[in-house]
């Protein structure tokens, strides 16, 4: 049993706003605010930071503030209070995604202090993966850390169903960097080499030479017209990884908020075996692609996230904003 040092709904409050601002968000755009009233939490869509073109439903929006929801009560449960949660509590303020509230004391399990640990460990990798195995016994403990949030996580195991995953990648990815409106907000969320910003993806967090996988997924192209990205790495990591699919039974906000809970929940315990994740969501923006992918391999559930697990040795620093910054 693992009893918190010091417990107060204050700093339980103060600690679960605090790693909140660690969770994964699409280009990172950390599209979350909060309110604080009290021993209450409001989580908040901030739509300033929706991508206008490439999620014009608001869909990864959603998911990234469901990652944030996650951490938030993760970090609750590790300062000692059980997290009481209402999510949509209110129709006429859309915004207004989830309350969660300080509940009655508890000392947090093992596996919520190991998540908690990874909170600010863990990384988002966008290049090939070393040729070191994910363990089965991993993916599977994973896939019921997917289950236990409300979605699925389906390993995409056949290597004909990698390929069509990989092709479609590179389909969406295709048509996008032919979009120039795609290609502008892309590149609104690259960071230039020493850029104060403290949101979108730093230069040294993608590679400027992408090695490719076989089969190739297709990665973002941050460095679209310059020389950004960095020059380190491992050459030689050229591997897939396991290629997994995030579902839910149906599409509604609700989905997509527990998509994002889901998601945070099984990037924690992943990284707390070393195991990164690269995120593939080209095909997720482009309508025709994400049906396509529901119908022929998503066993008619909708898919929430691609992603691809696996080891890597390519360290990176991470960039978040303040919690001033996210207050309102």
């Amino acid at each position: 049993m693992n009893r918190p040092a010091s417990r107060s709904p204050k700093a339980a409050v103060e600690a679960a706003v605090e790693a909140a601002r660690w969770a994964p968000s699409v280009h990172n755009t950390q599209p979350w605010t909060f309110a604080v009233t009290g021993e209450e939490i409001s989580l908040r869509a901030d739509a300033e930071r929706r991508l206008r073109f490439g999620d014009a439903e608001g869909r990864e929006m959603i998911v990234s503030c469901g990652a944030a929801l996650f951490t938030m009560r993760t970090a609750m449960r590790r300062a000692g209070y059980e997290p009481d949660v209402r999510v949509m509590p209110d129709p006429d303020r859309p915004a207004l995604l989830a309350v969660v509230r300080v509940g009655a004391e508890s000392d947090p399990d093992e596996r919520t202090s190991v998540l908690a640990a990874e909170i600010e460990r863990r990384r988002t990798h966008r290049a090939g993966f070393t040729g070191l195995p994910v363990p089965d016994r991993l993916v599977e403990a994973l896939v019921k850390s997917a289950a236990a949030e409300g979605a699925r996580l389906t390993p995409v195991v056949a290597p004909d169903a990698v390929t069509v995953v990989a092709a479609l990648t590179q389909a969406a990815q295709g048509v996008q960097a032919q979009d120039r409106r795609f290609t502008l907000e892309l590149i609104r969320w690259a960071r230039p080499p020493g850029s104060t910003r403290t949101d979108g993806v730093p230069a040294g967090a993608y590679p400027r030479d992408p090695v490719r996988t076989q089969p190739h997924f297709a990665q973002r192209d941050y460095s679209w017209r310059h020389q950004w990205g960095s020059e380190t790495g491992d050459p030689g990591a050229t591997g897939t990884g396991v290629v997994a699919l995030l579902t839910t039974p149906g599409d509604t906000r609700e989905d997509w908020l527990a998509a994002g809970q889901s998601l945070q929940r099984v990037l924690l315990h992943a990284s707390a075996y070393g195991v990164s994740a690269a995120f593939h969501t080209q095909v997720l923006e482009m309508r025709h692609l994400r049906e396509f992918l529901r119908e022929e391999l998503c066993s008619g559930e909708y898919p929430q996230m691609i992603m691809r697990l696996g080891i890597t040795f390519d360290d990176k620093d991470a960039v978040r904003r303040p919690v001033e910054d996210l207050l309102g």
